[in-house]
């Protein structure tokens, strides 16, 4: 609605300015929530690559267990005990 001397009312302008206000919100949010997804994704793929350092680490750890066993046992539990920093090392 148009004042009569062709200036806007007191309600037009206030409803233009809190359009502004809203869209501008929106548009932060927006571009918020997309840096946001990338920390996420890079998160992820972090992740993923710290899987894949542990089992390589793993299978070396396996490997390194098995060459450790007295020739012709293929068994594990059977053998002395561990090394220091691992839990199975025993102080005598």
């Amino acid at each position: 609605m148009m004042a009569q001397d062709g200036e806007e009312s007191f309600f037009e302008k206030e409803r233009e300015k809190l359009s502004r206000e809203i869209t501008s919100g929106f548009e932060e949010l927006l571009s918020t929530t997309n840096g946001l997804n990338r920390k996420l994704e890079e998160v992820v793929g972090m992740t993923r690559e710290y899987e894949t350092v542990a089992s390589l680490w793993r299978s070396f750890h396996e490997l390194m267990k098995k060459s450790d066993l007295p020739d012709g046992d293929t068994t594990i539990e059977e053998r002395p005990p561990g090394l220091p920093g691992t839990g199975g090392h025993v102080v005598k």
